[in-house]
């Protein structure tokens, strides 16, 4: 789920977003179309991810080893999260398709061979990086490794943990997208691509620009949020 935010007196506040759409009028009211958006979008990651690892170069999955995996539960309001991800065992990839209320997809790639993650925001030409922490490597550990007989993850909403993670934007360091690792390649192609570095809390007035909320089978959902560092 991707959500616009603003800081504003110590504390978040849900605000329009800064590419002119608004997280909280499109809120969608029919689970069925979800559903069926959600498809479309494990589909399209399907093809990303045969494109990163066929056209590219890399291990050619076998069948087996690439699998779609749902992950559902409600959030913090009550809303029902719907997220799918492409799992390729064998070249160590998870591919999150993140669907928000308004129907829109983000992507999110954790690429563990190499140790990054990859957060490619719904309508903007852009991809940000940072290195992947122990947390993170936690967080896919039982889609990598435990899900190859399981599909479906249901969240319990009583027992989910949430936590929030701020990821300042270095906008001076745009990086080369010949320079990266082929799998962020084929996301980022025609991108502009920033590193970030994480964050404790916002300073003053600080504003966050977007936040994609991502939920794991380990019944942890982590709203990451992303605003501009000074230069």
């Amino acid at each position: 789920m991707v959500r616009c935010w603003k800081h504003s007196e110590n504390r978040l506040e849900e605000a329009q977003c800064t590419d002119g759409g608004s997280a909280a009028s499109t809120q969608s009211r029919f689970p069925h179309k979800a559903f069926w958006v959600s498809l479309s979008a494990s589909l399209l990651l399907v093809v990303i991810a045969l494109g990163v690892t066929g056209h590219l170069g890399l291990s050619q999955p076998h069948p087996e080893s690439l699998q779609i995996v749902r992950i559902t539960g409600p959030d913090q309001t009550g809303v029902l999260i719907n997220q799918s991800a492409v799992v390729d065992q064998q070249n160590d990839l998870v591919t999150f398709s993140v669907t928000s209320a308004a129907n829109q997809t983000s992507t999110v790639l954790f690429d563990t061979k190499h140790g990054l993650i990859c957060y490619k925001p719904v309508d903007q030409k852009s991809c940000f990086l940072r290195k992947m922490e122990k947390s993170d490597y936690d967080n896919v550990h039982s889609l990598l490794h435990e899900s190859t007989h399981k599909s479906h993850f249901q969240l319990s909403g009583n027992e989910t943990r949430r936590q929030m993670e701020f990821l300042g934007v270095l906008a001076d360091s745009q990086v080369d997208v010949s320079t990266l690792e082929e799998p962020l390649q084929a996301l980022c192609q025609d991108s502009s691509i920033h590193w970030t570095r994480r964050v404790e809390g916002l300073g003053k007035q600080r504003l966050v620009y977007f936040c994609i909320d991502i939920c794991f089978p380990s019944n942890i959902c982590v709203s990451v949020c992303f605003y501009y560092l000074p230069e």
